[in-house]
């Protein structure tokens, strides 16, 4: 297992700023994305992505992780709205060609929510639908096709998910913290670690996202127990945010960065 830290993370410095922290930092591992002062060039992506993945190459950095959103915000094009199967399918097409030109391991989309006029089945029955394909698609490419289940999404709960990866086949970029703010036991989110292709890390307690590391309950030592114990070999992704959801603006980021470095430092010197 590896470290990295979402260039989101850092959400007033540039994406050369955001690597250069990484690295002094001693992660040396950056997490791209579609947000804030780091964002890529979506538009770029899309229809030139060699071109896209060669601006990265002076970056020196690895980049484990891709997230890709195919609208705005968490609703726009969303995998559970229907009609969006065909376009979607096109953008990701061009994503995994990009990914593949980058050297980047791993991509994560959002699986949906529940749309109006939806029920959560309904929802889970149109992103089900979508993903099959989207899962076919990725075969034919060397990164890895993800999924964040998270906080407002229609797969609120560990069964959920469990039931999406058994319909569909897709790998899970698994964030503790989306399930911990709901009430759910470390134990019950254990549970999805065999489907993980991509890992984030983040402090959260029942009721809140993003809390304070000394504050929150996640047993991180326990949690990367867990994944060796199932063989999990990917990245660790660090990501503290400040940002409007879900109420995550009063930690000090850097801080709250340092403190899950050293935690995880401090468990891998004893293996």
């Amino acid at each position: 297992m590896k470290l990295s830290l979402t260039s989101w993370s850092l959400p007033a410095c540039t994406l050369s700023e955001a690597a250069a922290i990484s690295r002094a930092l001693g992660i040396g591992a950056l997490d791209v994305g579609l947000f804030y002062r780091s964002s890529l060039d979506k538009e770029l992506i899309l229809n030139d992505p060699d071109h896209a993945a060669a601006r990265l190459s002076s970056l020196d950095i690895d980049i484990p992780n891709y997230y890709h959103l195919f609208g705005d915000g968490l609703s726009g094009r969303n995998l559970a709205l229907p009609n969006t199967r065909d376009t979607n399918l096109r953008d990701l097409k061009q994503v995994l060609t990009f990914a593949d030109a980058a050297g980047i391991d791993t991509i994560f989309i959002l699986p949906g929510i529940v749309n109006p006029g939806q029920s959560r089945e309904d929802a889970a029955k149109q992103s089900i639908a979508c993903l099959a394909d989207m899962v076919a698609l990725s075969h034919d490419h060397k990164a890895v096709l993800t999924i964040e289940p998270h906080v407002q999404s229609f797969a609120e709960s560990p069964s959920l998910v469990m039931d999406l990866v058994a319909e569909t086949g897709i790998r899970l970029t698994l964030d503790y913290s989306h399930f911990i703010c709901l009430g759910y036991r470390q134990e019950e989110i254990d549970l999805l670690i065999p489907h993980a292709g991509h890992v984030h890390l983040r402090q959260a307690k029942m009721g809140a996202l993003q809390t304070k590391f000394a504050q929150g309950t996640l047993n991180f030592p326990a949690m990367f127990g867990a994944l060796r114990q199932a063989g999990y070999r990917g990245a660790l992704a660090i990501e503290p945010v400040h940002q409007e959801y879900m109420n995550t603006l009063f930690e000090d980021v850097l801080t709250e960065i340092v403190a899950l470095r050293d935690c995880f430092c401090s468990w891998i010197e004893g293996e």
